[in-house]
């Protein structure tokens, strides 16, 4: 397992706090009120982990299959559904969401090898990743690739706790299958606007990894 590259920042100004805090505590309570400054040691420990393990990389290999839709994200199936998409395809399209919890790994994978199309960031609301709103209404960024068999999109979609979608793909540019597309910090979701007609694998509710878990076929 390694550290995302995003998360140095943030682990620095958390190791940095749990020093001040410790110390802090150390200087002024840990004499007179050892049980609250263990408790505060414990707390601010607890915070440092979970900073450190959200931006975790965990070693997996992508098994390339071009037949094959994987999951560009961890998390849990929340969206199964026919839907119109009016942002790039303008027809009818199949969404499957993925909702990612902050204890998820947060690292965004490409579905499938081809061609970026289409690359766009949007400004917006920050509603519950839930929402069926927060597809089309919350910050978000949406990419499209082409394999020459399949036209997909890809929608990180920005949450109540999520405040930053960060995403490394450009038109034109050529991605592999299980390579980096990006990443959200602190939870919410991924869409996917598959061909009517797509095979899908997953159900409801299901748990699934960022490419591993194949979530449709084609």
């Amino acid at each position: 397992m390694t550290i995302h590259r995003e998360g140095f920042k943030s682990i620095s100004i958390a190791a940095v706090l749990f020093v001040i805090i410790n110390l802090l505590v150390f200087n002024f309570l840990s004499a007179g009120m050892p049980v609250l400054s263990w408790l505060i040691f414990a707390v601010s420990l607890f915070f440092l982990l979970f900073v450190i393990s959200f931006f975790r990389i965990p070693k997996r290999v992508t098994l390339m299959n071009e037949h094959a839709i994987y999951s560009p994200c961890d998390g849990k199936v929340v969206v199964i559904e026919e839907i119109t998409d009016v942002e790039y395809f303008k027809d009818k399209r199949i969404q499957l969401s993925v909702f990612m919890s902050p204890a998820n790994v947060h690292v965004n994978v490409n579905p499938i090898a081809g061609e970026v199309n289409y690359s766009q960031y949007h400004k917006g609301k920050y509603l519950v990743a839930w929402d069926p709103k927060s597809s089309t209404e919350n910050e978000r960024h949406s990419v499209v690739l082409s394999n020459g068999r399949i036209v997909i999109l890809v929608k990180q979609i920005a949450g109540a706790v999520a405040k930053r979608i960060v995403n490394y793909l450009q038109p034109g540019q050529k991605v592999e299958q299980g390579g980096e597309l990006g990443f959200i910090k602190f939870g919410s979701r991924v869409d996917l606007l598959l061909p009517p007609g797509t095979k899908i694998n997953v159900k409801l509710n299901e748990k699934v990894q960022a490419g591993i878990t194949v979530l449709a076929e084609y």
